[in-house]
């Protein structure tokens, strides 16, 4: 029997923590084996994942002793929450603990589209030099603009202001009267689009957001933008944006997650031979630091929860 089941990767540390309080089953592939999850769950009491374990109401109904599912970062689309309302099981997100490392993803990203140099390594050390080829922009002096205006958001307002760009932001569900805003200028989604040099999102995946960047919304923005969504694959339709990225309307973008993931040769195909594109795989808020932070908060909140339970 295993009071905790974890079921993709953790940082050792916390784990050994866990492992001390009490019975600790740990498999970072467990996620890749459904019929195997779905057996060890029967005797737990907090399950523990990442983002593609699918926690929906079968795997709850074989957990009946489940009271608790910690989630190793703050997306919670692959969580059934209200099969876990109903079922009186708690869901812990690790609030906080990665938006340092999604900020930075996004910086970087940006820097890399539009200094545009960076991935020309193979053509420079064959004797090329595309020097004329590789004259790319400046962040500085641009505009930064945000789909939600969250704590990952706000994060990356403050290092784009830093760099000297205007900020604006898009968040209908934060009052007008917000603190927050002090760091950017509220807009409209129209102005967001067509004002933005670069256009970062930061939206969960909802009826509302599925698809909220198609076709006509990147139609409304600068051919000399950029795009990079590391929040979560669904937002953007991907067979429009592939499309402005080859017809050139497009400048450039960055994806680290996508509607099908892990990604798949075939749904990959979509962007074959694109130069302007970045892919990762759903890796912008995991860092060794942020892999740290994220695996001893939820730690912490699993020990609690077993202390209260002595």
């Amino acid at each position: 029997m295993s009071r905790v089941v974890i079921t993709e990767f953790m940082d050792e540390t916390a784990v050994q923590r866990l492992s001390v309080a009490a019975p600790t089953r740990y498999e970072p592939d467990l996620v890749d084996r459904r019929e195997e999850l779905i057996a060890a769950v029967a005797d737990a009491e907090v399950l523990v994942v990442r983002n593609r374990t699918r926690v929906d109401a079968a795997l709850l109904d074989a957990g009946k002793g489940l009271r608790a599912v910690g989630r190793l970062g703050v997306g919670l689309d692959n969580i059934d929450l209200e099969a876990c309302k109903a079922r009186g099981v708690q869901v812990w997100p690790a609030t906080g603990a990665n938006d340092l490392a999604v900020a930075e993803y996004v910086i970087t990203t940006a820097l890399m589209l539009l200094r545009g140099a960076y991935l020309s390594s193979d053509q420079v050390a064959a004797g090329d030099w595309p020097r004329q080829h590789l004259i790319g922009g400046e962040l500085s002096g641009r505009v930064m603009g945000l789909l939600g205006f969250g704590a990952i958001a706000r994060e990356v307002a403050a290092r784009a202001g830093a760099l000297g760009m205007t900020v604006i932001a898009h968040d209908p569900h934060l009052d007008s009267s917000d603190p927050a805003w002090a760091k950017a200028e509220p807009v409209s989604l129209d102005d967001l689009l067509t004002r933005s040099d670069v256009l970062s999102l930061h939206v969960p995946l909802t009826s509302q957001t599925r698809h909220i960047i198609n076709a006509q919304a990147l139609s409304g923005m600068r051919a000399s933008a950029v795009l990079i969504n590391a929040a979560r694959g669904g937002v953007v339709d991907e067979d429009a944006l592939a499309d402005v990225l080859r017809s050139g309307h497009l400048a450039g973008a960055a994806l680290d997650v996508f509607e099908t993931e892990p990604l798949t040769a075939e749904a990959g195909g979509r962007f074959a031979g694109l130069t302007n594109v970045i892919l990762t795989p759903h890796i912008a808020g995991v860092t060794e630091e942020s892999n740290v932070r994220v695996s001893s908060l939820i730690a912490d909140k699993v020990l609690n929860h077993l202390q209260e339970k002595v």
